[in-house]
């Protein structure tokens, strides 16, 4: 008789729970597809009673963290905007903290996006692998040192921890439970039925290259900024003036935040659009830069194979999505 998989999706002050409520829907098909009750998925808290989630959302944990049988628990990110806005919570969570600490060293412990942190506070991440989001990295290195981070991963899997980056990054961690625990042919036919995205394995390249990951207002006013001029005409000076903003406060602000030079930001972010349009559409390389605003296809390859090693054309072949 197969095992049922107990598993508690953890609530907190300011968590973000529509990842927990998309997992358990996911293993609910599963349990669907195999006419059994192969996953359990109970909501719990520091506290039995009512949790105030972000965006004021009270929803209600039935049991108290340690308090029932439980196989797994997943713990969901939260919204933050800085190193400092999260160790703030961290300052706030310090109960949840500890009590992640004391847990039985064989319950399993998932977490995604900002809730990484979370388990990397509580000592659990020590000495395995770990990754988190990507503009978290480095506070998180310094931070967590006895963590082994992985970063330019996008998810990490060890036999007791599972960590991902992004706020779905509870999919990778729900898929790969569905095909160990029950079979690849059963994760295929959810994805089909629930429409699933086909897996994006993100370059290395492009990585936190979104607007939305861009960790400042002030960074994602410039990024936007960025996207909609055409690639040829974007130069610091450009830049510069339609921020109202000298080119050396400029470069200044871009360095600090980012590491890097103005002109190579802004040329990540003009070919992270042009890898988008690779990997979701078939449009020509040609009509691609035109659209872009790069002088030239040559021109276009040269920069693109200089920052992935791959040509559009190989780098389409191996991410495309159409």
């Amino acid at each position: 008789m197969t095992k049922k998989i107990r598993i508690g999706l953890l609530l907190f002050p300011g968590c973000m729970p529509a990842g927990l409520f998309a997992f358990a829907d996911l293993l609910h098909a599963a349990n669907r597809r195999r006419g059994l009750t192969l996953f359990e998925a109970r909501y719990i808290a520091l506290q039995a009673g009512p949790v105030v989630c972000a965006h004021g959302v009270t929803l209600h944990a039935e049991a108290a963290l340690g308090s029932i049988a439980l196989d797994a628990v997943l713990v969901p990110g939260f919204w933050a905007e800085s190193a400092e806005q999260v160790n703030a919570l961290l300052v706030d969570q310090t109960a949840l903290v500890s009590a992640l600490s004391k847990l039985a060293r064989t319950l399993r412990l998932w977490s995604y996006c900002t809730g990484v942190c979370l388990l990397a506070a509580s000592g659990r991440l020590d000495g395995q692998g770990a990754t988190v989001t990507w503009w978290l990295a480095q506070a998180m290195q310094q931070q967590y040192r006895k963590v082994l981070w992985q970063s330019e991963q996008n998810c990490v899997f060890n036999e007791r921890t599972a960590t991902a980056s992004g706020v779905n990054g509870y999919l990778p961690i729900a898929e790969k439970l569905i095909e160990r625990s029950v079979s690849s042919d059963v994760l295929r036919d959810i994805t089909r039925l629930m429409v699933l995205p086909r897996p994006a394995i993100a370059h290395g390249a492009f990585q936190g290259s979104a607007l939305i990951e861009q960790p400042s207002g002030w960074l994602r006013q410039l990024h936007g900024l960025i996207e909609q001029m055409p690639a040829e005409r974007i130069t610091v000076q450009a830049l510069a003036s339609e921020l109202a903003v000298s080119e050396r406060t400029l470069a200044r602000k871009v360095s600090r935040e980012t590491g890097q030079a103005v002109a190579t930001y802004a040329r990540r972010i003009k070919l992270n659009q042009v890898s988008e349009r690779l990997t979701l559409t078939a449009l020509p390389l040609a009509s691609i830069g035109a659209e872009l605003g790069f002088s030239s296809s040559s021109n276009l390859q040269r920069m693109f194979k200089a920052l992935t090693g791959l040509t559009p054309v190989q780098y389409r072949r191996k991410f495309g999505r159409v």
